[in-house]
């Protein structure tokens, strides 16, 4: 087994400071209780108080001691001297020199806090018995275990090395129980898995990976057969009972993943175990498998009916709209109220033929508002025979209470295999919805055998997606209540688990050591309060019950420091003396002004062009009151342009500018 699996960070945090502690974590470590103090007044000289409080909060933060106990940031020696009263921190490095006294202190300390040498490795052992996470992630999870039960982390050569070792003891383990398992003749079988299938050049173990990979009717069939094989090497749940399910799982994802030859090459302990966990895994993976082909297939079938019938339905429509019409039409004249009684029976007798017609194309053609396209389905009835005994003889399905009619169609179908002429008129009916049961059974005729076939899948299509019928040893088709260690299988792996996690297996010790520890918890925080301030007294509720209520006191008045009212002043001084709504409403007036004299320069652009382009067109108003028409027309082309021309551009120039101002809301 490896041992140099730890990252660089990990070896470098690993039982020493990686920079300044946080505020929130120099509060929680390095905080000197009542009796630390205690403790830490005994020494003598500052160094040692400082070196002594400096040990315990690094015991807590790091749980071991450092080689150098002076080899701290300056924050934690700064913190603890401030709790301590020491006005010169720097006295610590008085502290480093005597070894024999840090030796000493170091052993009060581990007395003093409750911590203990390293020596529980049974804990680890279930952990990685029961799990399977990487080397580097035990570490971590060893680290923060020892950390919570107070044990002194060992060196990190020592606990790579012991994890190391674990691992490998574990997978011997492993092995040893996988291997035990088998028969002879059921090891031959697994050994034939690496072998070549036939004339093929791969392996029967490469085959047997080899998952569905379309839906079909022969492709459920494989997958079924593919089930059934599997099965036969398998050595069943009971033998592997008490073998982790993780540990099967990990070791069998390594037999897919890798080739067969170098399956064969292993050992021949660790080559059994391998294949036993891969027959064991595959087991439950080929019938999600098969379920999976079953389901698509299912839909498949379900979806293409549906089109088949929407398709056929498209090419009906002009027949059934013209037998309704035909109908329509003869209603009409029927219910004319100027017809006679006579007059109406021998219409009717000249369309009785006409009427016949139209009568059965709509029968025939029109479908009931909650038809499903079940007809189309029928068609497909042949495909469905060919998986449909293989399905029922390879899967034994089970069900909660609301699937029990799926389960009991489903025998009833089983034990109507093989026979040459089968009575239904004992199938149950419980499990036929309204939507199929006139097509299932219709008025005054026998059952149906192919719609109740298809009744009963698409039921059992329903039912396995709903989880009211599933399969055991499942994980996609199973009981969600299987995951769930109940009964003589709890009571088997209750210890391994409750060890792996650090509890008791028994419930009483768990809560006695819980109430143990909020008892203490609550006389430790009891002593710290002042005792006039805090006190606990019987006070009557809005029932009138007395009951036990906590009562605090306020807190005497603490003057105000003179720095805090010199800080106050001077803020005071640098306010301005405008408020902030006066502020504010003169900003508001300026923005109004300003906008007032946007709107008034875009109304008098254009009233300026306006005035010169009138006073230019006064003179062609007076030549067309006092000149005669064939006067103007005789005037030369440079005389007109210099009379129309200013006048024109003035009113053009005008428009414009009265136009964009208009365009942004802002001309008057």
């Amino acid at each position: 087994m490896p041992v140099d699996y730890l990252t660089e960070e990990q070896e470098q945090r690993y039982g020493r400071y990686v920079g300044e502690p946080s505020p929130e974590q120099l509060a929680r470590y390095f905080h000197l209780d009542d009796a630390d103090r205690t403790l830490i007044a005994q020494r003598r000289g500052d160094q040692n108080r400082l070196g002594f409080g400096v040990q315990i909060g690094t015991l807590r933060f790091l749980g071991t001691f450092l080689p150098d106990p002076v080899n701290v940031p300056m924050g934690v020696i700064a913190y603890v001297a401030s709790q301590l009263g020491i006005a010169d921190p720097q006295c610590i490095t008085q502290y480093a020199e005597r070894v024999q006294t840090q030796q000493e202190h170091a052993q009060e300390i581990r007395q003093h806090t409750g911590y203990k040498e390293f020596s529980e490795r049974r804990g680890l052992y279930a952990r990685v018995w029961v799990g399977t996470e990487r080397p580097s992630v035990l570490f971590d999870l060893a680290t923060a275990w020892l950390l919570d039960k107070k044990v002194l982390l060992p060196g990190v050569t020592t606990l790579t090395r012991l994890i190391s070792t674990i691992r490998e003891r574990v997978a011997e383990r492993l092995w040893q129980r996988l291997s035990a398992a088998v028969s002879p003749e059921q090891r031959t079988d697994l050994e034939g898995l690496l072998a070549r299938a036939g004339a093929s050049r791969i392996t029967n173990l490469e085959r047997l990976r080899r998952a569905p990979s379309r839906a079909s009717a022969p492709v459920l069939v494989q997958a079924l057969a593919r089930l059934t094989e599997v099965r036969q090497l398998d050595v069943g749940p009971l033998d592997l009972v008490n073998v982790p399910a993780s540990r099967i799982k990990a070791l069998a994802q390594y037999a897919v993943t890798t080739k067969a030859q170098s399956i064969a090459k292993l050992t021949e302990q660790r080559r059994t175990a391998t294949l036993v966990s891969f027959t064991r895994q595959l087991s439950v993976t080929a019938q999600d498998d098969s379920l999976d082909v079953l389901d698509m297939l299912m839909r498949d079938l379900l979806a293409r009916s549906t089109s088949d019938g929407k398709k056929a339905r498209l090419r009906t429509l002009r027949d059934l709209d013209a037998a309704a019409l035909s109908l329509a039409e003869i209603s009409e004249k029927v219910i004319t109220p100027a017809w006679t009684d006579e007059q109406v029976r021998t219409f009717l007798t000249e369309k009785q033929a006409r009427i016949t017609e139209a009568v059965a194309t709509i029968y025939d053609l029109a479908r009931p508002a909650d038809d499903n396209y079940y007809q189309e389905i029928v068609a497909r009835y042949s495909s469905v025979r060919r998986f449909f005994p293989a399905l029922l003889r390879t899967i034994e399905f089970t069900s909660n209470e609301a699937g029990k009619p799926v389960l009991k169609a489903l025998t009833f179908l089983r034990d109507l295999e093989g026979q040459k002429h089968p009575d239904l008129s004992q199938a149950p009916m419980e499990v036929v919805p309204a939507s199929w049961k006139r097509h299932v059974a219709p008025t005054g005729k026998p059952i149906d055998r192919r719609y109740y076939t298809f009744c009963v899948l698409e039921r059992l299509h329903e039912a396995l997606r709903r989880h009211d019928v599933f399969v055991e040893e499942s994980t996609r088709w199973g009981d969600p209540r299987a995951k769930l260690l109940a009964g003589e299988h709890w009571e088997r792996v209750r210890p391994t688990i409750c060890q792996s996690l650090g509890r008791k297996a028994e419930s009483k010790m768990e809560l006695d050591e819980l109430a143990r520890r909020l008892d203490e918890a609550y006389r430790a925080t009891a002593a710290r309060f002042p005792q006039p301030g805090v006190r606990i007294e019987k006070v009557k509720n809005r029932a009138g019950v007395a009951q036990d209520t906590l009562i605090l006191t306020g807190l005497d008045k603490v003057e105000e420091p003179e720095s805090l009212q010199l800080l106050r002043h001077r803020v005071a001084r640098r306010q301005p003396l405008v408020g902030l709504y006066l502020l504010y409403s003169g900003m508001k007036k300026l923005r109004q002004r300003r906008e007032q004299q946007e709107r008034a320069r875009w109304y008098t652009q254009p009233s300026i062009l306006f005035a010169p382009g009138a006073f230019f067109l006064l003179p062609s108003l007076l030549l067309e009151l006092f000149v005669s028409k064939a006067a103007l027309d005789a005037l030369p082309l440079p005389i007109e342009i210099a009379l129309f021309a200013p006048s024109s551009i003035c009113i053009l120039a005008a428009s414009y500018f009265f136009f964009r101002g208009l365009k942004r809301k802002e001309t008057i």
